[in-house]
């Protein structure tokens, strides 16, 4: 029966010449050849894009400009002398910028008397659609057509503008209507609303 002698390890210039896939003693294994092998660490993922902010939409901002504007609470005497100055200054700017159109006129007329019921003080509520017509037929004087001249004619002129812009002055005073009704409204519900809080806490007081 023949033995079969182990060859020894084959040298090549003073190296020993191992077969392929048999590991040296003391050498770190081979790297494992596969998908991604001998490439550097991988990048991290992008992080993704953030939405572009929204604009905020125009109701809320309305409400924000409005609430930043001056707030003051105006008595009843208060009011008129407000809103007659204020359309005695935009007559006279009228007067200077457009030659006394009654149509521009009018246009102003109503901001000033949506401020006018804005501005009055809860207790006077009811005052802000009475003086809004005597406003608009002060600041009348300064754009009227006075003809010749004289008292006679400047009062023709104030007559006859009020005839021809009924409209505005109908239309503002409803807007200053509006909003006292409005106000008075939301003054009613908070009332009831701070009495019902009030019953509450009186009767769990009670039970108590």
């Amino acid at each position: 029966m023949e033995h079969y002698r182990t060859r020894p390890a084959q040298q090549w210039d003073g190296q020993d010449i191992v077969p392929y896939g048999v590991r040296r003693p003391g050498r770190a294994p081979l790297p494992t050849q596969g998908r991604g092998a001998g490439r550097g660490p991988r990048a991290a993922p992008a992080a993704p894009a953030r939405p572009a902010a929204r604009r905020a939409p125009l109701v809320p901002r309305a409400l924000r400009a409005l609430r930043a504007m001056p707030n003051p609470r105006l008595t009843g005497l208060g009011t008129g002398l407000f809103c007659a100055s204020a359309m005695l200054v935009l007559g006279y700017l009228d007067r200077l910028l457009f030659g006394a159109s009654l149509t521009v006129y009018g246009v102003l007329f109503v901001p000033v008397c949506a401020l006018t019921a804005l501005w009055v003080r809860r207790g006077d509520l009811l005052t802000a659609p009475v003086v809004v017509p005597i406003g608009f037929a002060v600041g009348l004087t300064t754009v009227a057509e006075s003809g010749a001249g004289g008292v006679g004619a400047r009062l023709m002129g104030l007559v006859t503008g009020l005839a021809t812009e009924a409209g505005w002055l109908y239309g503002g005073t409803l807007v200053a209507g509006a909003g006292v009704l409005v106000r008075r409204i939301r003054l009613l519900r908070r009332r009831r609303t701070a009495a019902a809080r009030r019953r509450t806490a009186t009767g769990a007081a009670s039970v108590s």
